[in-house]
């Protein structure tokens, strides 16, 4: 038997829940959430028609109560037992000095609990804090009876208690945590630029199976929100044949028809080479097939986009209208790598309000690395990205900016192993002036053209012309000119 949080999240990492009847550990420092996590697990069971109860050690039933109105909450129905210290604590005469305070203070402490545990016979209780026991406690000994002596009380009243401990004693508590049937860590972060970060981890779950590591959370109206970490390999592969075209004759042609579904294409070339004009092409292709694309937008203003694809004849707005294209907006600076993860699989489940999508382009890789703590991170993410979107069917493009503009170009990160296939874009220069040019590096799985091919995006649309055969040195950026006849398109008027 299972005791839910409340928090989907979380009660996924649980394998469903905690199990019931057992006495649990939250740990965290001030901030992280520990009582917002309480509150959810508390009124969880009351909306379950469990009888619940709050013992605050730290704060008031008032300060309780303010915290949970501002995520929508009413604790009415919840039985909040207040052991703060009272303000006649400030008077002179009831300052004890011929023996320590507390030898009665814990034990009138202790005797209040119960009390209340007698009265209610709750099967959900909460204790906040244990950073006050240690205090009252005055040693480790005493406080490890102490806690132990109270599991051994629930223990034998069918409750699930959840403990929680601000870490205000130095290192880690691993007696405590010895005790405790499982053990649930919250951390908060608080990275040099943007909003704090906050990550959770299961320590300990006895008798279960969970899902370990650091899993992304955050707290918004409503509660904790959890982000479990993305693993492929928990999804089943869907099997999904066909091609995605470009609509674009020439562009077919190199990529040898298009690409499978269910692959990941890595669009690179320099700033202003028309890589995410290139991927949104694909994805109002998709959206006039009637199939949904979602667009990650790391770089740009959503009004910005639909402007400029519009003046080159991809309109995108009937198509963001009803659904079937969706831009979304991200601040790199206020997101972590769980809520975009999440935000893809949203998008892949069908989970957002929309169907399901089949074409997913996340605009830019640089973007997204900026998401990262750290970049060996991004790899390691991007494989379990790309990965769990394959078995959805879904063909992902990654746009990524080399640093530079002509001959040898870096990129910030090395994916290109991740891709099933890889798109290059090129400046080179000729005859007074600068083109562009496109080329098909790597496809697996399926043929494709190695040719190079000059590439040009104007009023008309994207326009492929025809192999640069009478070209050498077209990668370098100055090519040597060969042949005798013009290959190169030709300017259209508008």
């Amino acid at each position: 038997m299972n005791a839910q949080t409340g928090i989907a999240g979380l009660d996924e990492l649980l394998g469903g829940g905690l199990p019931a009847n057992r006495t649990y550990l939250v740990e965290g420092n001030p901030g992280a959430g520990k009582t917002t996590l309480a509150l959810q697990f508390l009124l969880e069971g009351i909306e379950r028609g469990e009888s619940c109860v709050c013992v605050t050690l730290s704060e008031t039933r008032e300060e309780l109560s303010a915290a949970a109105s501002t995520h929508g909450w009413s604790l009415d129905k919840l039985r909040i037992v207040e052991l703060v210290a009272s303000e006649d604590a400030l008077h002179t005469d009831n300052q004890l000095a011929m023996f320590q305070p507390s030898e009665l203070e814990l034990g009138t402490t202790m005797e209040a609990i119960l009390k209340a545990i007698e009265e209610t016979k709750p099967t959900r209780v909460v204790i906040d804090s244990l950073s006050e026991f240690r205090l009252l406690a005055q040693n480790s000994l005493r406080y490890r009876r102490q806690i132990l002596a109270l599991k051994q009380f629930f223990s034998g009243r069918r409750c699930t208690v959840l403990f929680l401990d601000d870490r205000t004693a130095d290192g880690s508590d691993l007696q405590l945590q010895s005790i405790a049937h499982g053990v649930v860590m919250l951390e908060q972060m608080s990275p040099e630029f943007g909003g704090d970060r906050r990550r959770l981890r299961i320590a300990k779950l006895r008798g279960r199976a969970y899902r370990g590591g650091y899993h992304d959370y955050i707290i918004e109206k409503g509660g904790l929100r959890v982000f479990p970490s993305l693993v492929a390999s928990d999804h089943k592969i869907e099997a999904v044949s066909g091609q995605l075209s470009s609509g674009i004759a020439e562009l077919d042609a190199l990529t040898g028809g298009g690409f499978d579904f269910g692959t990941g294409i890595l669009v690179a070339g320099p700033a202003g080479s028309g890589k995410s004009t290139l991927s949104m092409q694909y994805a109002y292709t998709a959206a006039m097939r009637g199939q949904r694309a979602m667009v990650m937008m790391f770089d740009e203003r959503v009004d910005t986009l639909l402007a400029r694809c519009k003046g080159v004849g991809i309109d995108l707005g009937p198509f963001v209208e009803n659904g079937l294209v969706t831009l979304q907006q991200i601040d790199p600076a206020e997101l972590s790598p769980g809520q975009l993860s999440q935000i893809v699989r949203s998008a892949a489940e069908g989970k957002d309000g929309h169907p399901p999508a089949q074409v997913i382009v996340i605009d830019s890789l640089n973007g997204y690395l900026n998401a990262m703590p750290e970049e060996r991170f991004l790899v390691i993410q991007l494989h379990d990205l790309l990965t769990y979107l394959g078995h959805k069917g879904i063909v992902t493009f990654l746009v990524v900016a080399q640093h530079g503009l002509l001959g040898a170009m870096q990129t910030p990160v090395d994916t290109t192993y991740l891709a099933d296939a890889v798109v290059l874009l090129r400046y080179f220069e000729t005859m007074g002036a600068v083109k562009q040019a496109i080329s098909i590096i790597k496809k697996r799985g399926g043929k494709h053209e190695r040719t190079i091919r000059e590439f040009r995006i104007d009023g008309q649309g994207l326009r492929i012309g025809e192999p640069l055969r009478d070209f050498q040195g077209v990668l370098s950026g100055i090519p040597k000119y060969l042949g005798n006849s013009k290959p190169l398109l030709e300017n259209r008027e508008e």
